[in-house]
């Protein structure tokens, strides 16, 4: 038994990567699902697809690896988190649509609990603010808005959970209803500093405890698989939130580490270690992992729209036919124009936390044109994570002046990563390895198996691909950044 499968259920599409002992890539699959928009704002999943995706890129990865399912230790999940579904526990049939991380009808809710003065209180429990962002006030318009849920919920005939519970749900034959510790972190009903639900928040949002899951350490046992999805039973041993994940991927296991994460979002974590830092810049204190019962905070980021720019100059503008157009159309930009784009497409994550906003572009002349749209929308992503680091540079000292670690799909630009060591002022560090949210997740699993070795050995292994230094005049990058923060300012006062 010297392989390890990972699971990486993502917002646009599911993976399934086997590595062997040593982490290395052996087989992989991947399948793209439908994305839902009832209404305006609104972001949905049909939960169907999230498990048939997964078992079936999973069938498709040991398949493609030419191994049986009886030599696979243990498998990892990673997924979307805040993603919020609720199921019948009798016939594991969910009640409604999954409601996605990005989707925003809950707004007035949040609204309504900060007018009545509950955010303090909330925030200082959980690390996070009062927005639709997180599952609590997802779960709560459930509830409401099911026809019976409400009754059946207090009569303990459903079960919640983020997209990990639903998955360890249907791989376990409908055995194991539990989430690990960063994910629970993320429902704003848990308690991070006490590692527990949160009693007094659950009764705010009416939320009967009876709905939610076990928490376990990332590297746990999550039960087995069953026998006929893969021939053989597997153990589940390792389960983390893709960012909390692709953390660990990246080895920062250190305070003061910290690594951007550029998938549909973009989210950056600065490890506090055992400190629980309380942000005074409207980032989110969180859980990085916990293993062995012992918890390691960080201080995050959160950018709704990062990758999921480039996808909408592909399937709304059309202005491209793949993703890999964009970074040499980017560069035939005119240098002249300043075009500025606020990918506010769902809302502004942090630090503005303003779900209100929408996306808005700036600067145009006659002359612009799809090599500038590109390139504002490559930059996009480079200023608002500049956003994040300032703030973080505020709550943790130097923060901003450290080596930034990055992965995820958009690190494959050379042009996007320049540009961000550029605004930055900072170096940014691509690994070898760039889907380091399905290597956390294989190594949560293979420690778990006992496979791996520990943090300090892993992170000793981390091997650098390229580092990107900035080059940047800094009075060019001041200004640059100031017309970003005009930009922002302008499309916050339009909303």
């Amino acid at each position: 038994m010297t392989h390890i499968l990972a699971i990486d259920q993502g917002t646009t599409s599911s993976r399934a990567i086997l590595f062997d002992a040593s982490l290395k890539v052996i087989a992989s699959a991947q399948d793209e699902f439908r994305q839902h928009f009832p209404a305006s704002g609104w972001v949905e999943h049909d939960p169907g697809d999230l498990w048939a995706s997964v078992a079936a890129t999973a069938r498709a990865a040991i398949e493609r690896a030419g191994v049986g399912a009886s030599s696979i230790a243990a498998i990892g999940i990673t997924n979307q988190r805040e993603t919020t579904l609720l199921w019948d526990r009798a016939t594991g049939r969910a009640l409604h649509n999954a409601i996605v991380w990005q989707d925003r009808r809950t707004a007035d809710m949040c609204e309504r609990l900060k007018s009545e003065g509950h955010e303090a209180m909330i925030s200082a429990r959980t690390g996070l603010l009062l927005d639709p962002y997180f599952s609590g006030t997802k779960l709560a318009w459930l509830l409401d808005n099911v026809e019976g849920a409400r009754a059946r919920a207090e009569a303990g005939e459903l079960a919640f959970g983020t997209v990990d519970s639903w998955l360890i749900w249907n791989l376990t034959g409908c055995r194991v209803h539990a989430t690990d510790a960063t994910n629970a972190a993320r429902t704003l009903l848990y308690n991070i500093a006490e590692n527990r639900w949160d009693e007094e928040i659950c009764a705010l949002l009416n939320i009967p405890m009876q709905l939610l899951p076990e928490v376990r350490d990332c590297a746990a046992d999550y039960g087995m698989t069953r026998a006929d999805l893969f021939g053989h039973e597997i153990p589940i041993l390792g389960v983390a939130g893709d960012q909390q994940a692709a953390t660990v991927g990246q080895a920062c296991f250190q305070p003061g580490m910290m690594k951007s994460t550029y998938g549909t979002g973009c989210f950056a974590l600065l490890n506090t270690g055992s400190q629980m830092v309380p942000s005074k810049n409207r980032l989110l204190t969180t859980i990085a992992y916990r293993l062995n019962g012992q918890t390691t905070y960080a201080l995050e980021g959160s950018i709704f729209i990062a990758g999921a720019v480039v996808q909408w100059l592909r399937d709304g503008l059309k202005i491209i036919r793949t993703a890999s157009e964009t970074q040499p159309l980017a560069q035939k930009a005119d240098p002249s124009q300043e075009v500025m784009m606020v990918p506010a497409f769902t809302g502004l994550g942090a630090p503005y936390w303003r779900p209100d906003c929408r996306g808005a572009i700036f600067g145009l002349t006659r002359n612009s044109g799809p090599a500038e749209f590109a390139r504002a929308a490559l930059e996009s992503v480079g200023y608002q994570t500049r956003d994040l680091l300032e703030a973080m540079r505020a709550d943790w000292g130097s923060a901003g002046d450290a080596v930034l670690r990055v992965d995820g799909g958009m690190t494959a630009s050379d042009w996007s990563m320049q540009f961000l060591a550029d605004i930055l002022g900072a170096p940014v560090d691509r690994p070898k390895v760039t889907e380091t949210t399905a290597l956390g997740a294989a190594y949560l699993a293979g420690l778990q198996a006992g496979l791996c070795p520990t943090p300090d050995q892993i992170a000793r292994q981390w091997a650098l691909d390229r580092r990107f230094e900035p080059k940047m005049d800094d009075s060019l990058r001041q200004a640059k950044y100031a017309r970003w923060r005009k930009a922002v300012a302008a499309t916050m006062e339009a909303a």
